[in-house]
């Protein structure tokens, strides 16, 4: 698969089988692709952290703890049931990636530019997961950013999570159509007459 032919029929897949795994090698592809993301003054600003099996529990917890604290009534069997929901997430993949971006305290670095790397890699992993015929989607949302995520991944003040590649072999072949506004309408040239 090309790299236009893999950017244009990548798409989100939520559904996958949580229970097949992937195999370490085609994990470690996807990561390598990640590493060789632009970035600024060559700073690989990210960090991944794989999470399987159990390993996917912490995070679980860490969103539990997060959904518990909007909730007035904790002891309520319809809450009780939400938080058990938002505790099994991690579960619906059988790999999380866990990207995090850490910027350099390198002289001139600009910290946008070093989540800008990092997000980069992200797409890279979400192209390589495609290219490999997984499935793959990149969660984010409120949770992300809270504080006790990032006191689970040991992340600095100036860095952060910055999403979760949810990772496994999808549930169905069948692929959404994606439509896009068309480039034209999006694109803006200036030159210069002679």
């Amino acid at each position: 698969m090309d790299v236009l032919e893999a950017i244009r029929t990548r798409r989100s897949i939520g559904k996958v089988q949580p229970d097949e795994p992937v195999d370490k090698q085609w994990i470690e592809t996807i990561l390598e692709a990640g590493t060789w993301a632009p970035n600024h003054h060559h700073t690989q600003p990210w960090k991944f952290f794989v999470q399987q099996g159990e390993g996917r529990r912490p995070l679980g917890r860490t969103l539990r703890k997060i959904a518990a604290e909007k909730m007035d009534d904790l002891a309520s069997e319809e809450n009780e049931q939400k938080l058990i929901k938002t505790e099994q997430k991690p579960f619906r993949a059988p790999v999380v990636i866990t990207v995090v971006v850490e910027p350099s305290t390198k002289e001139k670095v600009i910290d946008i530019e070093e989540y800008a790397a990092a997000h980069a890699a992200a797409q890279n992993m979400l192209l390589a997961a495609h290219s490999l015929g997984l499935g793959a989607i990149w969660r984010s949302g409120a949770p992300t950013y809270h504080e006790d995520m990032r006191w689970l991944y040991n992340v600095s003040e100036r860095g952060a999570v910055i999403g979760f590649i949810y990772l496994g072999w999808p549930v169905s072949k069948k692929k959404k159509e994606a439509k896009r506004i068309p480039v034209s309408e999006k694109t803006i040239w200036i030159h210069e007459d002679k």
